[in-house]
């Protein structure tokens, strides 16, 4: 018996229809993966039968890890232009805090209370991560239209995972494929905060005699942001594939994408309730206590100094608040898939891909038009550069015919990557029941980290949102820059995989194991002054960085290192049938995370041999165990899970000095308990629950600096031992209730996020001394509930198609007020000396209710 034939298999394609007529929510499986190698592995079967398929719209996995899809169906429900990773936050483990209603203003995720820097996001199996610091930007997703599927495994990878921190899981989704029909699909939307969207596509059908088809797709979304008097969403993406199938199931496809954004950020504020502060996003402020409280003015409109001859201008504060920055980014990438038979057993896969970024945070900063002494002695040698965190420039910069002013300038961390990559497949089919497949993945990323500076206009807006375009020089015709550093991040993986099927196909194992090669070959052209990777910049050809080299021995020079990270990962599971209806699955797997670019680059600051030179990185032993049910009009799942997580690194960022600090957190053990159970009484009365529960604890203290006390260097530790990590919640738990009343849709979909540490310390924030000292905030933000309403009516009714229809979203249904998204950290900065505690950190508002709605035509 061949596997796609157990229990009444069949392929995916002639069910795929059916679950979209009914409805179909949630459909976690086997059948998807992130690759064609790994898809064409693992077989797209489904249980043959109609509703037995989606009892509830939740199909249970098939599969030997924790794992779960979603289709096209219920991507369609969410939001107009929705990230995809908002639509994964009803997935048990998964949880996702979404700046904005629309989802084009970034988001927090974690799997598993594994932060997004260490999950794998891949597109068509192009990874997405940033390739210096792994993060994921949630607002450069693809169109929800054209994505296919989503699929989500939990604190796994597949074992050809072209990833280089997938310690805490993968999210992999995948385009459509072009209909052999012609078609036309178009959407308009409007909304509550000015929201605008339009979205087309045209399916050209076959228009070759060897079965060609693709699909060109375009939107523009526009929107204001919820809080404020300034800022602004203007979003605009563009796709096409083109697919050419070839005898029996092979196939080549290329596909295009590329997606635009021009937004501010809003929303982040600091976390402390002190009653002497009005709410904003500045240092100065406070966090909102309610939703009275959450919406806040900046200094717009407004105007920056003018500048005067001969007079010392000094800068306002015009154009320089977190919400007055522009986060621009431009994206893309080309995306090749295909599949070869090559004889009846073998079989070979290749998918090719190419990707651009160019993109920056924004900010400002005040430049100087004089210069600085780079002698911490003497006193004597004056010089132009990027030092001490100012611009110096020793030039008139402002047009006012002097050089004693200072300006405010536009001084984003700009990055510029260029990625190449290619995962490629070979199965064999020893027989029916055994298979083998070879892997060989490659991925190379050039990564360009700068900081040029640019001019603000009298309004406070930049005059270009890209300074790299065109950098401001200084006296010695050099740009100046913040940092100015240039990576190569490689990786060559090879990885094999066995699938056997034994006692009646009853139990099916898998054993795997990938060996990845990584190399992150870096250049910093400036010197790196602290730990905390501070950067002093003259440019990297300039005759001044020997003289700052001489008179400042303690900065590490510029200088090139490599760094290599090497390790043979198992990945092992099985599955077994106690009966038609139920099955238990296990898995054992070890993660990898290699220390990011801005670890590394720290790291230039201590002496090659000295142990903080050379970050370890990041691993994980992961266990899976669970049980499936599955019958005609329940199915469920309950899974259990235990980490332990090596060399876990621990940061600190302040956004307003643009600093971050990585600490050891050793080894943490994490564990937790993920269920999901589906019922369908009647035909059109879908019910779905989820749950989730995790706990975790840190084994030791970690060291945060060191203090001089009577001549002695003694270290100053935080206390984390036997605390959980902060920035997850300790719970999540929800369902969703969809029912069809003639030609009417109804969905509410509620989800219930627990509390969540700001510090891995578990400790409040502070403020005042250690001596003195007052709760800004309480340790833990509290939970709270998100509930959405979707409502769609179909107008078949009258006289039009059954994909003609009007929706109706609510976000936010019942507007709870919530803390938002936030990383966690690792704990409050406390002055060796005074004892004055430090900055508090910035969290995001929740998105408040949220109301929109969306006509589709498709034909």
């Amino acid at each position: 018996m061949s596997p796609t034939a157990k229990w009444g298999f069949r392929p995916m394609k002639s069910v795929l229809f059916r679950s979209v007529a009914l409805a179909a929510l949630i459909v976690p499986g086997a059948a998807f993966a992130q690759s064609t190698g790994t898809t064409d592995f693992e077989g797209e079967i489904v249980v043959t039968g109609t509703l037995s398929q989606d009892v509830g719209g939740v199909q249970v996995p098939d599969a030997p890890k924790s794992r779960a899809i979603l289709t096209q169906e219920f991507i369609q429900r969410q939001n107009p232009g929705q990230t995809i990773l908002d639509t994964i936050n009803q997935i048990p483990g998964v949880n996702f805090a979404n700046n904005d209603a629309y989802g084009s203003s970034g988001g927090t995720l974690t799997i598993r209370g594994f932060s997004s820097d260490r999950i794998s996001l891949t597109f068509d199996g192009v990874p997405l991560n940033d390739s210096g610091n792994y993060a994921i930007y949630s607002n450069q997703q693809l169109d929800p239209e054209l994505i296919e599927q989503v699929n989500v495994n939990l604190g796994t990878t597949d074992v050809d995972s072209p990833t280089a921190s997938a310690v805490g899981g993968t999210v992999n989704y995948r385009t459509r494929t072009p209909s052999e029909e012609f078609g036309v699909h178009l959407a308009g939307s409007a909304g509550q905060f000015d929201f605008m969207r339009v979205f087309g596509m045209v399916d050209t059908g076959v228009f070759t005699s060897a079965g060609t088809r693709a699909f060109f797709a375009a939107s523009r979304a526009t929107n204001n942001n919820p809080f404020n008097n300034y800022g602004r969403v203007n979003k605009q993406q563009y796709n096409a594939r083109i697919y050419q199938p070839l005898a029996g199931d092979d196939f080549i496809s290329i596909a295009g994408h590329y997606n635009q954004n021009r937004n501010n950020f809003f929303g982040s504020l600091p976390l402390r309730l002190d009653a002497n502060r009005v709410v904003g996003s500045g240092s100065g402020n406070r966090f909102p206590r309610n939703n009275d409280e959450r919406e806040y003015n900046i200094n717009f409109p407004c105007l920056t100094d003018v500048a005067q001859p001969g007079v010392a201008d000094v800068t306002n504060s015009c154009g320089t608040e977190f919400d007055r920055r522009f986060n621009p980014s431009n994206t893309g990438n080309i995306r090749g898939a295909s599949r070869f038979t090559l004889t009846d057993q073998l079989t070979l896969t290749v998918d090719p891909s190419y990707q651009f970024v160019k993109a920056n945070g924004g900010g400002t900063t005040t430049g100087r038009e004089g210069l600085r002494d780079i002698n911490p002695t003497a006193g004597t040698t004056l010089a132009a550069g990027y030092l001490g965190g100012t611009p110096y420039f020793g030039r008139d910069i402002n047009g006012d015919g002097d050089m004693l002013d200072a300006v405010t300038v536009l001084a984003p961390s700009q990055t510029q990557t260029r990625r190449y990559g290619v995962i490629s497949s070979l199965r064999y089919d020893l027989n029916d029941f055994h298979t083998v497949r070879l892997n060989y993945t490659y991925d190379r990323a050039r990564h360009r980290q700068t900081g040029e500076v640019g001019l603000v206009l009298p309004n406070g807006e930049p005059i270009d949102v890209f300074p790299v375009n065109d950098g401001l020089e200084d006296v010695n015709g050099s740009v100046l820059q913040k940092r100015d550093r240039l990576s190569f991040a490689i990786l060559h993986q090879v990885s094999a995989e066995y699938r056997g099927e034994f006692l009646d196909e009853r139990l099916t194992v898998n054993i795997g194991v990938r060996a990845p090669f990584f190399r992150r070959d870096l250049t910093n052209n400036c010197f790196t002054s602290s730990a905390g990777g501070f950067q002093e910049c003259f440019g990297a050809t300039s005759p001044l960085n020997a003289t700052y080299g001489a008179l400042n021995p303690n900065a590490a020079a510029p200088q090139n290192r490599v760094f290599n990270y090497n390790k043979v990962l198992p990945n092992l599971g099985f599955t077994f049938d106690l009966t038609q209806q139920v099955s238990v699955y296990g898995s054992f797997a070890q993660g990898l995370s290699v220390p990011g670019t801005d670890n590394l680059y720290n790291s230039f600051f201590f002496p090659l041999g000295n142990e903080r030179a050379r970050p370890a990185p990041e691993t994980t032993n992961s266990f899976d165990v669970g049980l499936r049910y599955r019958s005609s009009r329940v199915q469920g799942m309950i899974a259990g899970w235990y980490t332990q997580y090596q060399n876990r690194l621990a940061t600190a960022y302040d956004p307003e000095l643009d600093q971050t600090v990585y600490r050891n957190l050793g080894t943490v053990n994490k564990w937790g308990i993920d269920a999901s159970l589906s019922f369908q009484p009647v035909r059109n009365l879908l019910l779905y629950v989820f749950g989730s529960w995790n706990d975790g604890e840190i084994q030791d203290d970690v060291i945060t600096g060191e203090r001089l006390v009577n001549g002695v260097v003694t270290p100053i530790f935080a206390p984390t031992a036997g605390r959980r990590e902060s920035g997850s919640p300790t719970y999540s738990y929800g369902g969703t209730v969809r029912a069809t009343l003639g030609p009417v849709d109804i969905g509410l979909t509620g989800k219930r996020t627990g509390p969540r540490y700001v510090y891995d310390t578990n400790l409040p924030v502070f403020g005042g001394t250690t001596a003195n000292s007052t709760v800004l905030y309480d340790a833990r933000t509290p939970a709270y509930w998100l509930v959405n309403l979707d409502a769609r009516i179909n107008m078949e009714w009258a006289g039009l198609n059954d994909t003609t229809y009007f929706q109706v979203n609510v976000y936010n249904l019942f507007d709870q007020f919530y803390a938002g998204g936030f990383g966690g950290g690792l704990n409050q900065q406390i002055n060796a000396n005074s004892g004055a505690y430090g900055g508090v950190p910035f969290v995001q508002i929740g998105a408040p209710r949220t109301i929109s709605g969306t006509v589709v035509f498709a034909f």
